[in-house]
């Protein structure tokens, strides 16, 4: 197991989030000791979806306006069709994810959270996997699209679906366990 004792963690998400790709990573890795916080784009309750229906509620911990890269040690953008969907529309996510992928720190996205990553113009050049459906949308942002359970290219870690979150948790635990980066002090 991973020791993540004082690592923070973002999990960067909206209404629409696939619930299994942020319950799953939140409790895994506070069960290993990190502080994990669902940042959103405003304050009141987001909902997942489930099995291609409304499914249970979470609480952001803050708003995107409210923290800074230096506040935590990674970020994950859970997939879902409709979560980076509308984060990838927002101008302040998207400068988040592109300000946390150029400090160097581990960026998470599995699914259709790629999207992200390609808003925010990082995938030119690099090894990434996604959904199947957004594979396109990966290739013509530049990526090398692989067809693997998790791909790892610098500090960015891209996962396919629901099926390959011990993986994906697993590889983002390790990275954040490893990596020389550190937040700031509050």
């Amino acid at each position: 197991m991973w020791n993540l004792t004082d690592k923070r963690i973002a999990i960067l998400a909206t209404k629409g989030f696939e619930e299994s790709e942020l319950v799953e990573p939140r409790s895994k890795l506070a069960a290993a000791g990190a502080t994990v916080h669902v940042i959103s784009l405003k304050h009141g309750e987001i909902r997942a979806w489930k099995a291609g229906s409304w499914s249970t509620h979470v609480s952001p911990d803050k708003i995107i306006d409210e923290v800074t890269v230096g506040d935590y040690d990674a970020l994950l953008i859970p997939g879902g069709k409709i979560n980076p969907d509308l984060l990838r529309a927002d101008p302040r996510a998207v400068a988040f994810v592109r300000a946390f992928a150029q400090s160097g720190k581990p960026v998470g996205a599995i699914c259709h959270g790629p999207w992200l990553l390609i808003e925010a113009g990082l995938l030119r050049g690099r090894r990434a996997t996604s959904y199947h459906s957004i594979r396109t949308d990966m290739k013509n942002a530049g990526a090398e699209w692989i067809d693997e359970a998790v791909v790892v290219d610098g500090n960015l870690i891209t996962s396919r679906r629901p099926d390959d979150l011990p993986v994906f948790i697993a590889t983002v635990a390790r990275l954040v366990a490893e990596s020389p980066q550190r937040r700031k002090s509050n």
